[in-house]
């Protein structure tokens, strides 16, 4: 199994992946315990509800589990979140802080998913990252996220539907992060919040130098906003997805008109 796939196209936007994927190799399997077997903290499906959204977009997808090596975590180990619960580079609890594993990796199993698993995903995305600037003069890299919408081992009450991250505004332009808010909270019946709970993994932290070029965005969706029950088998629901994807699109192309209508400020071409 190929620990990424890649789609490339000629559009400005990269969509991130890092989470959709499910495959644990025998090796890792045979460690985990019956909870973690479950995969339960899967970005579920995100890969089809994006799937022919933007014509011409690239997508970088992880095929491989968090549970293996999170795509999403600093590959030093560094905490995402300092002072608050969260899940590491390879996370030894799953969301609810239930241990998932009966034999917990060590510190040369995990650099071996580093070069096998984590290495791979981000070289395809660095390169995907500089083939696109170089078409546009600008990349802006969309990262897809998805999670349950109670866990209170990470946050407290219902978490709102759209959760957009720019790290406080650093990872991309100030226009960038309005054009998708404004989507979002013009949207129907969906709740929207910028950066609270998840303000931008590592992805988005790292890949962004908006002075250069390269503008990041995370938006974190919540799994009530496509699933049936947030639950096993974790039931996609294409009415609920059909009324979702109506916005996905609009932000993606609205993205994508900004990006190739951009001045240089924003690092477009003139």
């Amino acid at each position: 199994m190929t620990p990424v796939e890649l789609h490339r196209g000629d559009s400005p936007i990269v969509l991130g992946l890092p989470h959709t994927g499910t495959y644990v190799p025998e090796n890792v399997l045979a460690d985990l315990n019956d909870r973690g077997r479950g995969l339960d903290d899967t970005d579920w499906y995100l890969h089809k509800l994006y799937g022919d959204l933007l014509p011409g977009v690239t997508t970088v997808r992880a095929t491989f589990h968090r549970y293996v090596i999170d795509a999403n975590r600093d590959p030093s180990g560094a905490s995402l979140y300092p002072g608050q619960n969260t899940t590491g580079l390879v996370p030894l609890t799953d969301f609810e802080g239930r241990d998932i594993w009966d034999k917990v990796p060590d510190a040369d199993e995990i650099e071996a998913r580093r070069v096998a698993y984590h290495a791979p995903y981000h070289a395809t995305m660095r390169a995907e990252m500089d083939r696109v600037r170089a078409l546009h003069g600008i990349a802006i890299h969309y990262d897809c996220h998805s999670i349950r919408s109670q866990i209170p081992f990470l946050f407290e009450g219902t978490l709102p539907d759209f959760n957009i991250g720019t790290d406080y505004g650093v990872t991309c332009d100030p226009s960038i992060e309005a054009a998708v808010t404004q989507i979002c909270e013009n949207a129907d019946n969906y709740s929207t919040v910028v950066n609270g709970r998840f303000r931008g993994g590592w992805t988005t932290r790292h890949y962004s130098q908006p002075e250069q070029g390269f503008h990041t965005i995370q938006m974190e969706l919540a799994q009530s906003t496509y699933l049936t029950v947030e639950a096993a088998p974790w039931p996609y629901d294409t009415d609920k997805a059909d009324r979702l994807r109506v916005h996905l699109r609009d932000i993606l192309t609205k993205l994508a008109d900004l990006a190739l209508t951009s001045t240089p400020a924003l690092g477009g071409k003139p």
